[in-house]
C-alpha cells in the first residue's frame, strides 16, 4: 500500500491511486482528487459523490454505473456529463472508494 499526500492529506493509495481507506476521505479531499483530474465540482458532483459514499457505507462495495443510475436519480447521460470518459472510474476517484466490480 503506498502513501500520497495532496491538499495537505496523507492518504493510502493502491497502484491505480485509488484510496485504501475510504475513512482517510473528506470533501476537501475529493475536491482536490477532483481538480487532479480536470473536474470543478458543483452541487450535480457532490449529489452524485455523497450517494456513492453513503451507498458504499449501507453495502461495502463500490456502486457501478448502472446503479448509480438507477438509484440516485441521476440519469446515466448526464453522470458522462458530469464525469466525462470512465465516469464509473472517476466517481469512485474522486469519492475516495475503491474501483467498481467491472472497470478496466
Amino acid at each position: 500500500m503506498t502513501t500520497s499526500t495532496l491538499a495537505g492529506h496523507q492518504f493510502h493509495v493502491d497502484e491505480e491511486g485509488f484510496l485504501t481507506v475510504p475513512d482517510e476521505w473528506s470533501e476537501e479531499l475529493g475536491a482536490a482528487l477532483a481538480a487532479q483530474i480536470g473536474i470543478e465540482m458543483t452541487d450535480a458532483h457532490w449529489s452524485v459523490v455523497r450517494f456513492l459514499r453513503d451507498d458504499f457505507a449501507a453495502t461495502g462495495e463500490t456502486a457501478t454505473l448502472r446503479r448509480v443510475g438507477a438509484r440516485s436519480g441521476v440519469p446515466v447521460k448526464q453522470l458522462f456529463a458530469l464525469f466525462p470518459q470512465k465516469p464509473a472510474k472517476k466517481m469512485a476517484y474522486v469519492a475516495g472508494l475503491p474501483k467498481p466490480r467491472g472497470c478496466v
